[in-house]
This record gives C-alpha cells, sequence and structure tokens, in this order.
C-alpha cells in the first residue's frame, strides 16, 4: 500500500486532482486522508486504506506531454449500441478505469461518433459521459501542465500543430 506524503498531488477516484493536505492515524491507529480536489471546493477525509475508491498519483508534466504527443497515434473507433443500458455500461466501464489514455481514447471515440452522425450531434448518454471523461482528463492535465482547465485543449491543438510543422 502506498502512503502518499503531504504535498502529494493523487487521483482520488471520480474527484479527480486532489491535494494531500494531511496524513495522518485516528484514535485507533488507523491511518487517514485529508484531501483538497483542485477543482471542487471540498474536503474530503478518508482512510488510506480506502478500497472502494481508486487512487493513485497524478500525471507528472512530462507523462501528460507523452500523453498529448500519442494522440495522433490514438485510433478512436465510435461505440454504438441501440441499447441505453449498454452504451452506458461501456462507457461507465471506461469512465471508472480513471486512466488517462482510456479517458483520451473515450473522448476520440465520442468525437468520432459526432462526426459521422448525421447532424454532428450524438445522443444525450454519450454527451454526458463526453463532459464527463473531459472534466477527469483536462483536469488532470491542467494539474500537471500547470495549466487552467479552459487552457487545456487550446494547448493540446498548439502542440498538435507543432508537431505538424516540425
Amino acid at each position: 500500500m502506498t502512503v502518499y506524503q503531504i504535498g502529494d498531488l493523487i487521483v482520488y477516484g471520480g474527484n479527480g486532482v486532489c491535494r494531500v493536505e494531511a496524513v495522518g492515524p485516528d484514535k485507533g491507529g488507523r491511518l487517514w486522508y485529508t484531501l483538497l480536489p483542485l477543482y471542487q471546493d471540498c474536503k474530503i477525509i478518508t482512510p488510506v486504506d480506502n478500497p472502494k475508491v481508486p487512487t493513485r498519483p497524478a500525471l507528472s508534466r512530462r507523462q501528460a506531454e507523452a500523453l498529448i504527443d500519442q494522440i495522433p497515434t490514438i485510433q478512436a473507433t465510435a461505440y454504438h449500441s441501440k441499447a441505453l443500458r449498454e452504451l452506458t455500461e461501456y462507457y461507465q466501464a471506461k469512465l471508472k478505469t480513471y486512466d488517462c489514455r482510456i479517458l483520451l481514447e473515450l473522448t476520440m471515440s465520442i468525437y468520432a461518433k459526432k462526426q459521422t452522425a448525421r447532424n454532428g450531434r450524438v445522443g444525450a448518454v454519450d454527451e454526458s459521459y463526453l463532459r464527463r471523461a473531459e472534466d477527469l482528463l483536462f483536469t488532470e492535465l491542467a494539474a500537471a501542465l500547470e495549466l487552467d482547465r479552459d487552457q487545456v485543449q487550446p494547448y493540446i491543438a498548439q502542440r498538435m500543430a507543432e508537431k505538424v510543422t516540425s
């Protein structure tokens, strides 16, 4: 079990990137984290060994840039299902990995689906999961790259343009 240190940036499940504010034992000796989500106005107090919520170190700047550089090689395949339950389960499984590469693939696949749609629009389920995946992905990239969340898409576009011209 990894015990993160005060000041570490971690991904705490669906809450996204959090800064470890405190680590300490309760009266019974069990270790607890106090986490401050970077993009939510709340405080999370959770056991260090919480099996219900996956945690991992947040991406470093180098890892974020390497992920962005992989974008041209990612094959985005739109997922289609006439059954909303199946579509929801598929997207939910991808989302719950909290893995940036998988979140990137998910967003790209929904964008691909939009491009092939007759009117350029997808259903409410697709839109909902696109927003959630983008939020998790872009907030982690923003933290790693020390940008505001709304600067992430322009940063990616600029980096892709630089790759094309170099």
